[in-house]
């Protein structure tokens, strides 16, 4: 069986129905806000969904 491989980036789809949302600009300027990187942040929420 082939070994898998580990990747170190991804991307994420956005609904269209979450689209009026407006995740992105929301996250952008949450990053802006907290000095940190939008995958920071992303990363972060995800890994605290995982707990």
């Amino acid at each position: 069986m082939a070994k898998k491989e580990i990747l170190d980036k991804f991307s994420i789809y956005i609904p269209q129905s979450k689209m009026a949302q407006r995740p992105v600009e929301r996250l952008i300027k949450l990053s802006e806000k907290k000095d940190r990187s939008v995958n920071y942040l992303v990363v972060e929420a995800i890994l605290q969904y995982l707990k």
